[in-house]
């Protein structure tokens, strides 16, 4: 079982209750109110800015040229592709780019990304990325469900499922549950080597932060 089965099958009812959001149902069904969506996509650009630099903090955190090309390659699809997407698909629901921009964000917006942030900034790789998965691997999941359950025939939402239902969103998916299958790889004793040598380290600094009050009373 992946890192991420695992961490899914230890908070089932809270994934069921995302996953299955009445939001997510009635988007599914076509009958999601126009206004809730557009309210939806305005957030969700704001929230794609702080998503990059959620993966610009991976690159600074990755302990591996392999793990900082990862992320370089997430942050790339996000700033390059994905919300390029975006600003075209929210046009055809007349919204500009600009408005967008200068929107304010909504406090379940702040919160989660500011939590995000928070955890990459206070933890390491493994934390951050575990932060990010549930909308990562969390969107692929509900758009690949509601493309298999639901008729899209009519359905005005229908572009946003096939997004988040093609293989390329799926494939980043794939990715982002190997990316946390290699770092737990690294939370046995590999992992503790990494620990071991960061605290040497940190216990050199504080004997040379001594030696300078000492240095400095020469």
């Amino acid at each position: 079982m992946s890192l991420f089965e695992k961490l899914k099958a230890a908070n089932q009812k809270d994934w069921h209750d995302y996953t299955h959001h009445r939001f997510v149902e009635e988007l599914g069904a076509g009958s999601l109110s126009e206004k809730a969506f557009r309210h939806y996509l305005v957030q969700d650009y704001l929230f794609l800015i702080h998503f990059s630099r959620a993966y610009a903090l991976a690159i600074y955190k990755a302990d591996s040229l392999e793990m900082m090309r990862s992320a370089k390659n997430n942050l790339s699809m996000i700033m390059d592709t994905e919300m390029e997407l975006h600003v075209g698909f929210c046009a055809k629901w007349g919204i500009s780019r600009d408005e967008m921009e200068k929107a304010q964000e909504d406090r379940p917006n702040m919160a989660y990304t500011r939590y995000v942030l928070e955890r990459g900034m206070a933890g390491d790789l493994l934390d951050l990325l575990t932060a990010l998965a549930p909308c990562v691997v969390g969107y692929g999941e509900i758009g690949k469900r509601l493309a298999a359950e639901c008729n899209l025939d009519n359905n005005p939402y229908r572009s946003w499922v096939e997004e988040y239902a093609s293989d390329g969103f799926q494939q980043a998916t794939r990715t982002a549950i190997a990316q946390l299958d290699a770092l737990a790889e690294e939370a046995t004793p590999k992992r503790f080597e990494r620990l071991a040598r960061i605290f040497g380290d940190a216990t050199r600094l504080e004997v040379g932060f001594w030696q300078m009050g000492l240095d400095a009373a020469r």
